[in-house]
């Protein structure tokens, strides 16, 4: 006897009811999370008001907040959101007055760790990011408080508390040193 999931669309993920829980669209499956804890929040804030500030200034794009659904494949949908996301000027200008889920991916993710994820999720989300277009993922590890920069699944740099992140070629100029962003 075999059973069958039914699968779940983009379509009606964008209608599921907002607040009690997060979501994410797996080749049609739905995967349900908490909300984010406040420590997760602060360091998402910090992390990302400075780049959308860098953005906006240079304009380069837009930068999206979490929650910001980014539609990777269809039939079955995948569905993924960042905790921040950065999308180039001439890839924005393209689709800025669309409704729904982003087709594609960002061009960097940011991925802020949580407390119940697994380092294989993580490394597991980084890999599809890659799969679909991204051109740079930042993983934020709260715990040990440093930012892991992938330009690819194989090339990673670390960057501690005490020293600037950058983002060379895709966000050229920007820097930001994460001392203000892991500050108590």
């Amino acid at each position: 006897m075999s059973t069958s999931t039914a699968l779940m669309t983009a379509e009606e993920l964008l209608r599921l009811p907002r607040g009690q829980y997060r979501y994410e669209l797996i080749n049609g499956e739905l995967k349900t999370m908490s909300p984010a804890g406040h420590n997760h929040g602060r360091i998402t804030m910090r992390l990302s008001s400075p780049l959308a500030q860098f953005v906006w200034k240079n304009q380069l794009g837009e930068v999206f907040a979490a929650e910001t659904g980014f539609k990777l494949t269809t039939s079955p949908d995948t569905v993924l959101a960042p905790d921040v996301s950065f999308v180039s000027q001439s890839r924005a200008k393209l689709l800025r007055d669309s409704q729904g889920y982003w087709p594609g991916a960002p061009d960097l993710a940011v991925e802020v760790i949580s407390p119940s994820e697994r380092k294989v999720d993580v490394k597991a989300k980084t890999l599809k990011w890659f799969e679909h277009g991204v051109k740079e993922v930042w993983i934020v590890d709260l715990k040990h408080e440093t930012v892991t920069i992938y330009n690819s699944p194989e090339n990673a740099s670390v960057v501690t508390k005490d020293e600037q992140l950058s983002s060379g070629d895709l966000l050229p100029g920007f820097s930001l040193h994460l001392a203000a962003v892991f500050r108590a």
